[in-house]
């Protein structure tokens, strides 16, 4: 092995033994481990995109029923809170990486200050982990922002809400959108806000308050892109994702109907500010697409993410390499593989559990009405609400692909019977 690829964060190149064979020495490569802090189903679909690549995995979950928990040789149980268990997990990891962005910053930087390879860096992760650190760094940065701020008490709420109102407009400026500024995650620490009565729920948990303005916006976009340590960068196709209820439900791959324009900018946006936040691994970008007052599409940031997305799942069947295996290559920092699409249009839909828990009967069906359906289940108990899966369809024709992933993913929650 040569160049980059060769060399191996954390230990140089590996460990080298020789061994005999025909009286001549060959060299055997110990290949990295790759620590996986979360036990969750983006782990899993991790730790799956690195079998081919021959990469070791060792996960530190929760519990040993987690998604990812079920399918990792290498297991730790414990409490990703406490450094001590972070320290000990690490030993022996040629790089840490992560399922969520929970992880205490102070403890990341611990990890780095023992020598430990941490990607994406707690400089890089604050940034998932705190919408006010986020808005105040993009605001620096002159990206196209909700008008936002953080705010104290629900009178501070109503306060930001007449901000809004155009000069000589009636009204109170409600609704608002407010968030938890940290710990949101799929609608949760997430209220629309429509009085000054609703806007003292969210402050009853003493923690920091972040509002913006409710955006008018045409739909919500994703621009998912991968960073390498060296600097390297790829960018998918910009997708448009459907939301119910707060959660994500579909997302079309590329998204209808956007120009060659605005695909071009959201994805310059999202290298950008992977490159200015120093993002090394996934990035997911989520955006608003609005009109600006002269009609002309315009974009603005909503969240970030920084580990694989939801929004990047189709790009496990649809792209020529997955966003899972390019987080796998950008941590490692081998060559990024190509993001391209493999066919005209992807839609993946999520598998919510509904009242129906005997998912696994309803595969035949499914498989037998659509062969080249891709089903992902994570191994989760069946709740009302909860993700416990994915299918993903491709074809040429948008209407004929968006019906059979829809129709799938009905069918195994069991709204669909037939």
């Amino acid at each position: 092995m040569g160049g980059r690829a060769a060399r191996r964060p954390g230990r140089g190149r590996g460990e080298r033994n020789p061994v005999p064979r025909r009286g001549r020495y060959s060299w055997s490569v110990t290949f990295p481990v790759v620590g996986m802090v979360g036990g969750g189903q983006l782990a899993r679909m991790t730790h799956e995109a690195g079998i081919p690549l021959g990469i070791r995995f060792k996960l530190l979950s929760d519990t040993p029923q987690e998604s990812a928990a079920q399918v990792v040789g290498d297991v730790v149980i414990g409490d990703y809170r406490d450094l001590d268990t972070l320290r000990d997990f690490a030993r022996g990891c040629d790089v840490i990486t992560f399922d969520h962005e929970h992880v205490p910053g102070e403890h990341l930087r611990a990890l780095e200050a023992d020598g430990v390879p941490v990607r994406p860096g707690p400089d890089a992760l604050v940034h998932a982990q705190d919408k006010g650190v986020m808005r105040a760094k993009l605001d620096a940065l002159g990206v196209p922002c909700p008008r936002h701020r953080i705010v104290s008490d629900a009178d501070d709420v109503a306060a930001f809400a007449a901000e809004g109102l155009a000069p000589g407009a009636e009204g109170d400026g409600f609704p608002v959108i407010l968030k938890t500024v940290r710990g949101g995650y799929d609608g949760k620490g997430v209220w629309f806000v429509r009085s000054l009565e609703e806007a003292a729920e969210p402050f009853r948990a003493g923690v920091p308050v972040l509002a913006e303005e409710k955006v008018d916006f045409v739909r919500e976009l994703a621009a998912n892109v991968v960073r390498s340590p060296h600097g390297q960068a790829v960018a998918y196709p910009v997708v448009e994702s459907q939301q119910v209820g707060g959660v994500c439900d579909t997302v079309i791959a590329p998204a209808p109907g956007i120009s060659d324009e605005l695909a071009l900018r959201a994805e310059e946006l999202a290298l950008r500010i992977a490159k200015e936040l120093g993002v090394v691994g996934h990035l997911a970008v989520e955006l608003f697409e609005i009109r600006e007052p002269d009609g002309t599409p315009g974009i603005l940031v909503n969240e970030l993410a920084m580990r694989p997305h939801n929004s990047g799942h189709w790009s496990q069947d649809g792209a020529i390499t997955s966003q899972f295996a390019n987080h796998v290559r950008a941590v490692l920092d081998l060559p990024l593989g190509d993001p391209r699409p493999r066919a005209r249009w992807t839609v993946m839909v999520n598998v919510l559990g509904g009242d129906y828990p005997d998912m696994y009967s309803a595969y035949l069906h499914c498989m037998a009405r659509d062969p080249q359906l891709k089903i992902h289940m994570y191994g989760k108990d069946v709740k009302p609400g909860r993700k416990v899966g994915h299918v993903n369809t491709y074809g040429d024709d948008l209407d004929d692909v968006l019906d059979r992933a829809r129709h799938a993913a009905g069918y195994l929650r069991g709204t669909i019977t037939e």
